[in-house]
């Protein structure tokens, strides 16, 4: 599969100090976003513990989940990395029925045009910077290359409902999965035209004034108060 068409969302941003052609080899860059790999799973379940644990007792994902999911399908998680460290992350995989069931939280379905986003988390010391809302935005940019990919889902809980609306999503209604007490909401956001391209490399960042996308304004200072909340989606894994 060809991921051609997807690299602008995944290219590193260089420090504005810093020319490309003066750079140092062994320098990393400022800000960078790719896929995760499984050399990368031991950071990413590190927040999620620290994340998830404190609050609902429960990762949406174990460490072996997220070792499986990124050895099936690393092409539909997205990490935020400075300066090598790993910030913010997200996965998904493939779903292929209208509404999520119990089989969305640990299978991947390669034939499906449905992206399930299982988890998106932000390490604790990067918070309250917008970061979630913004690897949000790039990673739905980025499932727009992706010709196979006709939408992406998720589960939440009622009160991140508003957070998703204003990134685009819809709500489906109630989730049929429930994690003893925990009920979601399930919402889903129509993955369709071509992302947005610019030339010059500042366009790989997130947009720091409104973007109009599918009708509605996205600004990240409207994101300011949920960007606090240690994880923006809560989807438990089936353990």
């Amino acid at each position: 599969m060809s991921l051609v068409g997807a690299l602008p969302f995944l290219k590193p941003r260089l420090s504005p100090s810093v020319s490309p052609g003066r750079q140092r080899r062994h320098t990393l860059p400022a800000s960078e976003f790719r896929p995760l790999n499984t050399q990368d799973a031991i950071s990413v379940f590190e927040i999620e513990k620290e994340a998830f644990i404190s609050v609902s007792g429960d990762c949406p994902l174990h460490l072996d989940e997220v070792r499986h999911f990124l050895t099936l399908c690393p092409e539909l998680s997205m990490g935020w990395f400075e300066e090598g460290r790993l910030v913010a992350f997200i996965i998904g995989s493939q779903w292929d029925q209208d509404r999520l069931t119990l089989d969305a939280l640990s299978l991947h379905k390669p034939k499906g045009s449905t992206v399930h986003i299982h988890v998106l988390a932000v390490h604790r010391t990067f918070r309250q910077q917008g970061k979630g809302p913004i690897l949000m935005w790039r990673y739905l940019q980025y499932l727009r290359c992706l010709p196979y990919v006709r939408r992406a889902v998720l589960m939440c809980e009622d009160f991140l409902v508003p957070f998703y609306q204003k990134s685009g999503f819809k709500v489906q209604g109630r989730c049929s999965i429930t994690v003893a007490s925990l009920t979601f909401t399930e919402m889903q956001y129509p993955v369709r035209g071509h992302a947005l391209m610019r030339r010059n490399s500042e366009a790989i960042g997130f947009p720091q004034t409104p973007l109009l996308s599918d009708g509605i304004w996205t600004d990240v200072t409207d994101y300011q108060a949920l960007a606090a909340q240690p994880c923006l989606l809560i989807s438990i894994s089936g353990h």
